[in-house]
């Protein structure tokens, strides 16, 4: 059956709302998480500061929002820079390349969801699928290699430990995936290695070393691809 059209009193609704996330946007990139408030929200969109409670009970309501979108904005870059029909390795880089461009774009949503906890704010269950997209994509990448038999030789792994391999376990289930355990092991340290590059370039570590990071970036995520037995 058909989905109904919404009535013009909810598209009304989901402007408004869509109007004080991007006022919300702007508050974040001038007074970052932790200044964000509701009240200046109010203001950037003239709207009485009562008023805005109807569509966000609290500041923890407009970070969740805030996070949410920010989640599914950098996981679909992702995913499509890591579609078509390029080799595996080539799409595999380009996603990384992905999510660093979209992180370079979008620092401050950057520095929310991946900087320091916004303190006396705890992410409810719901953000949990959005924050996954990005690090899926790029699993589902090394799921396709290896079930066309494309991922080249790798060098061996050191043993896992016990707890090590339980959290694989759960790891697998939790991503409903089939990859064997060193594979899923090896694409959890090339996730380390990317996430660890570009969160130094954006939090501003590599100045004075190699910056600007584009080739060090370019390297870190061949070598990744690489590592995983995927050609770059």
């Amino acid at each position: 059956m058909p989905a109904s059209k919404p009535t013009p009193r909810q598209r009304a609704h989901a402007r408004t709302r869509d109007e004080i996330l991007a006022a919300a946007h702007k508050e974040l990139a001038a007074r970052g998480a932790d200044g964000l408030s509701l009240r200046a929200v109010a203001r950037e969109v003239e709207m009485v500061s009562s008023a805005i409670y109807r569509y966000f009970p609290s500041k923890d309501d407009l970070l969740t929002a805030l996070i949410i979108e920010s989640y599914d904005a950098v996981g679909e870059a992702t995913e499509q820079a890591t579609g078509g029909r390029a080799a595996y390795g080539r799409r595999f880089v380009r996603g990384c390349d992905a999510f660093r461009d979209w992180g370079h774009a979008h620092p401050h949503e950057y520095a929310l969801l991946y900087g320091s906890p916004v303190p006396g704010y705890r992410a409810p269950q719901e953000t949990i699928v959005p924050a996954a997209r990005t690090t899926v994509a790029l699993l589902r990448v090394v799921e396709q290699a290896h079930l066309e038999g494309a991922l080249g030789p790798r060098a061996p792994l050191p043993p896992a430990s016990g707890p090590l391999r339980r959290q694989c376990h759960a790891l697998s289930e939790a991503l409903a995936t089939d990859l064997p355990e060193d594979v899923l092991l090896r694409f959890a340290h090339a996730w380390s290695q990317i996430f660890g590059l570009v969160s130094l370039d954006l939090f501003g570590q590599t100045v004075g070393t190699f910056d600007p990071a584009d080739a060090l970036a370019a390297h870190s995520f061949r070598t990744a691809a690489t590592q995983l037995g995927l050609r770059p």
